[in-house]
């Protein structure tokens, strides 16, 4: 009988690359992708919008606790045969969401869903680093990286075309058949990238003594609650949007999810923007760029809601203006966290997954939390996480001082 381990499938980079950047979407994707039919999910479960927004924060919880605890277990044990177990457990789970009784049956199947879906983001980035190096391993991890970037603020789009043939359940079933094509495909494509003399022997322990050295030093924590706290912010604006729009202005899932198409498009135009710009401008001038976007967008729609003033234009455009500032705020915050922490990068990379979808987890639910989703109260979650980034990069990061400005170099150089 062949192990897994000592299986070695036939593949091209071309091949890996493509199922790495489906595991590295298809996460961000079951975050996000039912937001459209969160108003039927409430109808559905006879529940409110808060749980169901809660519903998003276990996901993120389980993302966070499955990148933190599964990428220094794939150290000792090997990258394959948890990919596998990942993919198959996040098909399986994806069902059980699609035929989940109760909201309480919903919420522990999303759970479970997000920590079998972390395998695939963190592994992912681990075969790279494990099969490639210097340009290539840039190459590789940049464009895992802008799949990252654009799929959350994809995926409601996705959603509400689906919404638009069928119910909230069938958003699931398509989870579930996409987590089982991945699992085809990386039984076939994606071979072990860690053989048994490369692997760590000091396990969770060794990787959680570094993540402490890392979180000791003031300008990688600045770094980590910028990003964290851009994330949590897109969180709150993804859970709070479609009641906002849906039910406040009165769009179908269909047209709810062309609006949010059009704002996934300010991410893009600025991810590629950033692209750009990296080898010529100072990544954290980027940076300051993204955050200052990203908090006068909300800082303008919040004096517009306190005064009266709630349109439908007025709060697309504000939110286009987070979704645009976004698209610089990550890529940058990301880029410098990753050459801070670069001593240790397997850390670096289980702090960066685990401050993104613990801060987003705990932003998630807040747009509600005081009774039903208005604009202002979405909005005023959203300027408040945009604020504490502010206020992050300012005391904590420093970007005046320059932390992390090679890293951007490599990757222009990697991808001209």
């Amino acid at each position: 009988m062949v192990s897994i381990d000592s299986a070695t499938p036939r593949t091209g980079t071309g091949r890996l690359v493509v199922v790495l950047g489906g595991l590295s979407a298809v996460s961000p994707f079951a975050t996000d992708m039912y937001a459209p039919g969160f108003p039927q999910i409430v109808t559905s479960f006879g529940t409110t919008g808060t749980a169901v927004q809660l519903s998003l924060t276990a996901c993120l919880v389980g993302l966070a606790v499955g990148q933190v605890v599964l990428g220094p277990v794939s150290d000792a044990m090997g990258r394959r045969r948890l990919l596998l177990a990942g993919s198959g457990m996040f098909t399986v789970l994806s069902l059980v969401c699609a035929l989940a009784p109760s909201i309480a049956v919903f919420d522990v199947a999303r759970l479970l869903q997000g920590i079998s879906g972390g395998a695939g983001l963190v592994i992912g980035r681990a075969v790279v680093s494990d099969r490639f190096t210097g340009a290539q391993a840039a190459r590789r991890l940049s464009t895992l990286s802008v799949i990252g970037m654009t799929a959350p603020v994809l995926a409601p789009v996705v959603g509400g075309f689906i919404l638009g043939v069928g119910s909230w359940r069938l958003v699931f079933v398509a989870l579930a058949v996409t987590g089982l094509l991945l699992l085809i495909a990386v039984w076939a494509w994606v071979p072990e990238s860690l053989p048994a003399e490369r692997r760590r022997s000091g396990g969770l322990r060794a990787v959680l003594a570094a993540m402490g050295g890392l979180l000791r030093r003031r300008e990688l924590v600045g770094y980590l609650l910028v990003m964290g706290c851009g994330l949590a912010a897109l969180f709150a604006y993804i859970t709070g949007s479609p009641f906002v729009f849906q039910d406040g202005y009165g769009l179908s899932p269909s047209a709810y999810g062309l609006v949010f198409a059009t704002n996934a498009v300010g991410t893009v135009v600025a991810g590629a923007i950033f692209g750009r710009l990296a080898g010529r401008v100072r990544l954290n001038s980027l940076l300051v760029i993204g955050v200052v976007i990203t908090v006068a967008s909300m800082s303008t729609q919040v004096i517009l809601l306190a005064i009266g003033i709630s349109t439908f234009p007025v709060t697309w455009a504000c939110l286009f203006g987070l979704t645009f500032g976004f698209g610089l705020l990550l890529p940058a915050s990301t880029t410098i966290i990753l050459a801070v922490g670069g001593d240790a990068p397997g850390a670096a990379s289980g702090l960066l997954g685990g401050a993104q979808f613990t801060l987003g987890a705990a932003a998630a639910p807040l747009p509600g939390v005081l009774g039903n989703t208005t604009a202002l109260s979405m909005a005023v979650v959203v300027l408040g996480f945009g604020l504490l980034a502010a206020v992050a990069l300012t005391t904590l990061a420093r970007p005046w001082q320059g932390h992390g400005e090679a890293a951007p170099m490599l990757i222009t150089q990697s991808t001209g």
